[in-house]
C-alpha cells in the first residue's frame, strides 16, 4: 500500500512478533509518538489496555490535523470513551472518531476481514485528505509562481 506504516508499542516482546519489514518504535510514552507525527497522519489505536486506548485516541484527535483517527472497539467503548472524554478530557472531537473501526463494510467477524475493511477506511481518509490539500497547494504554488 502507498502509506508508511509505524507500529508503536510499550512491549519489546510485542514489537519482536511483527513481520520483518514493519517499521516500529519501541516507546515507553507512545503519546509523544502520536504529537511526533506528521500532520494528515492516520492513528489507529488498538493496545492491550482500554485506558491506554483512551489516551492515545485522546492525544490524536486533539491533533485536529489527522486523516483518520479510529479506535478498536464495540459502540458501546466508543460511548465510554466519549463519556470519559466529557468527565477527564474535554478536549477531543468525538465526531472525527472512527469507532468501530471496519464495521462499515460487513458485519463478518473474522480478525482478517475486519483489518481489511480497516485498511479501506485509511486509504480512504488518506486520500480523501491528499485531494482536498491538492487544491490550496495549486492555488499557492499560483500566488508564489
Amino acid at each position: 500500500m502507498p502509506v508508511r506504516s509505524v507500529l508503536v508499542d510499550t512491549r519489546a516482546e510485542e514489537l519482536a512478533q511483527a513481520p520483518d519489514g514493519v517499521e516500529q518504535r519501541l516507546s515507553a510514552i507512545p503519546e509523544v509518538e502520536i504529537t511526533r507525527a506528521a500532520p494528515g497522519s492516520a492513528f489507529v489505536v488498538l493496545t492491550h489496555d482500554h485506558a491506554l486506548d483512551f489516551l492515545l485516541t485522546s492525544a490524536a484527535l486533539q491533533r485536529r490535523d489527522a486523516a483518520y483517527v479510529g479506535l478498536i472497539g464495540s459502540a458501546t467503548k466508543r460511548a465510554r470513551f466519549a463519556r470519559w472524554c466529557r468527565d477527564a478530557d474535554g478536549e477531543a472531537d468525538i465526531a472525527a472518531l472512527v469507532c468501530p473501526m471496519g464495521a462499515q463494510g460487513s458485519r463478518d467477524k473474522r480478525p482478517q476481514v475486519i483489518a481489511a475493511f480497516i485498511l479501506a477506511e485509511v486509504i480512504a481518509a488518506l486520500t480523501a485528505a491528499q485531494s482536498a490539500c491538492a487544491p490550496r497547494a495549486h492555488r499557492a504554488r499560483q500566488r508564489a509562481g
